[in-house]
């Protein structure tokens, strides 16, 4: 598939701060990055075992059709920095605020432009739930959270 058919949906930002950074890809192309790098707004210190909200300095338009959801960044996640409360609906408008927690026992530093998460942009689907009182059986039957052994 060539990048000319791809689906590319039109997201206005809005720049909240002089600081903020525009999302973008790392890798663009056929083989690109799966989400974009989102960077920090300003300074943040996290203690150990601190959860934080960083702003982004950016507020967003996504359209109806589509939502985002905000991704750890691996080089973060091996020092222990991890973020929360990745769900961004199509209606919010507010500041993207990325939320962090600090895993590690030691201090962490945030600066202006350090990128501190990834955002993927997904298709909404609204789902349909229907109460039953059976499911169908399936090959896996009724195993749980690590039901392979793994």
């Amino acid at each position: 598939m060539s990048t000319d058919t791809i689906d590319r949906p039109r997201i206005l930002v809005q720049r909240l701060l002089p600081t903020a950074q525009m999302p973008r890809y790392a890798h663009t192309g056929p083989y690109g990055d799966l989400a974009a790098d989102l960077f920090a707004a300003e300074a943040a210190l996290l203690a150990p075992g601190a959860t934080l909200a960083v702003r982004t300095g950016l507020a967003m338009e996504l359209p109806s059709t589509h939502g985002a959801l905000v991704e750890d960044r691996s080089g973060l996640a091996l020092r222990g920095i991890t973020t929360l409360a990745g769900v961004i609906d199509p209606g919010y408008r507010g500041e993207l605020k990325i939320v962090l927690t600090n895993l590690s026992d030691t201090e962490q530093m945030v600066a202006p432009g350090h990128r501190i998460a990834q955002l993927r942009i997904v298709r909404r689907i609204e789902a349909a739930f229907e109460e039953t009182n059976t499911l169908a059986e399936a090959p896996r039957g009724q195993g749980g959270f690590g039901s392979t052994g793994h």
